[in-house]
């Protein structure tokens, strides 16, 4: 059965990191990796999409205990555990959709995202990529861990399946539920090139797992 998003990830708090760590593979590899590619100079202001419990960010604060961090997230529960585990960096939490939160202008200098868009279409992803794009500064860059499709027609079977699920149980209002419909690392690069970023590049990878990163002019 399909759960709304913020239903399904508060009810498995107790459980997530360790999940999130063992289960999936090399996670104990790219989660220090993306926070090692983020920017090390003082009071660097960070925005963290789906920041979850942020593991991330734990790594991130071991090298940059100066960030100003912003993290959003839909589920309450995710961002309380958060927020106590690093209530000493004192990070600005959204209890939000990233899609809806207006992020402003030129107030980051990077961005990251570590296993939370796959779950969302191209067409979904463009605007957020857009109004991403003018919230970084100049130079400022999106740092994007996920794992993808390993090819179009497996990305076109996760968006037939969750279509299906979504049918067989009667939904059809514009909630976000959780069901993994990653793109191809292709069309991920295409959305973000579409978006406005004058580079991405593949910059890291660990089977269907890749980091990106994205360049703002």
């Amino acid at each position: 059965m399909l759960e709304k998003m913020d239903d399904f990830f508060n009810s498995r708090l107790s459980g997530y990191e360790a999940h999130q760590l063992n289960v999936i593979e090399s996670a104990t590899e790219f989660y220090p990796f993306t926070a090692s590619c983020l920017p090390g100079k003082k009071n660097a202001h960070i925005l963290d999409l789906g920041c979850g419990t942020g593991l991330e960010l734990g790594y991130y604060y071991d090298l940059n205990p100066t960030a100003k961090v912003t993290g959003i997230d839909m589920a309450a529960d995710m961002l309380n555990a958060l927020e106590k585990k690093f209530a000493g960096f004192s990070p600005v939490l959204i209890h939000d959709s990233y899609f809806t939160v207006p992020f402003g202008n030129e107030r980051y200098d990077a961005a990251v995202s570590v296993e939370s868009l796959h779950h969302f279409t191209s067409d979904e992803k463009l605007p957020l990529y857009k109004k991403l794009l003018y919230a970084l500064r100049t130079g400022g860059f999106f740092i994007l861990t996920d794992y993808f499709a390993s090819s179009d027609e497996e990305e076109r079977h996760y968006r037939e399946e969750y279509a299906r699920l979504r049918a067989e149980q009667g939904i059809n209002d514009d909630s976000f539920y959780h069901y993994d419909t990653p793109l191809t690392l292709e069309h991920e690069i295409q959305t973000l090139r579409k978006a406005g970023f004058i580079s991405v590049d593949v910059i890291g990878g660990w089977g269907a797992t890749h980091t990106i990163k994205a360049v703002r002019r």
